[in-house]
């Protein structure tokens, strides 16, 4: 076989292994870039490089994980670097513990219908750093402990006492918006 053919069946594959991937986890894709930029002209920009980075992956893919582990974890870092890119970690992302401490924003506002409450779910989510995001984001895209671990190279055990602490944050944080009154 020579240089060229074995470009060609490379390509073939790669392009094969997106589509594939594409096909499989692409609403799962918009949800992850849902999570991690609100504006939608941005959030195109960023569903596009997620697609095209993920796109380039496949020519490294070697299987030593699943491919929906290995989708996540580009789709994971091409949304933390947008974040970073974006400039927004330092002025507007904040550790569990800050998290506690921050007023809500939404409280007094009727959360009548379940689209503002994912709104506002999606907002608190929006506040965690791009390790705790990405952790619950995998875990709400109904991934286990060992799969975020491999994703995120955490342990399993770290994972899981993360995912704990997460969700009981953002359930605490997320009531007491909606009863508080001014």
């Amino acid at each position: 076989m020579g240089g060229a053919e074995s470009i060609l069946i490379g390509e073939a594959s790669r392009d094969y292994r997106y589509g594939e991937a594409a096909d499989q986890f692409g609403s799962a894709l918009e949800r992850l870039a849902r999570a991690y930029e609100m504006d939608p002209e941005k959030r195109r920009d960023l569903i596009q490089e997620i697609h095209f980075q993920l796109w380039r992956s496949f020519e490294r893919f070697d299987e030593r994980c699943s491919v929906r582990t290995w989708v996540y974890r580009v789709a994971h870092h091409v949304a933390a670097s947008h974040v970073l890119r974006e400039r927004r970690i330092f002025s507007n992302l904040v550790s569990l513990e800050e998290l506690e401490m921050l007023p809500d924003k939404l409280q007094g506002q009727p959360a009548a219908d379940q689209r503002i409450d994912l709104e506002r779910l999606s907002a608190l989510i929006q506040q965690l750093k791009p390790l705790d995001r990405q952790v619950i984001v995998s875990y709400l895209e109904e991934m286990d402990a060992v799969s975020i671990g491999e994703i995120t190279g955490l342990s399993p055990g770290n994972v899981a006492m993360k995912i704990h602490r997460i969700k009981n944050i953002l359930a605490r944080r997320f009531h007491e918006g909606g009863d508080r009154a001014e």
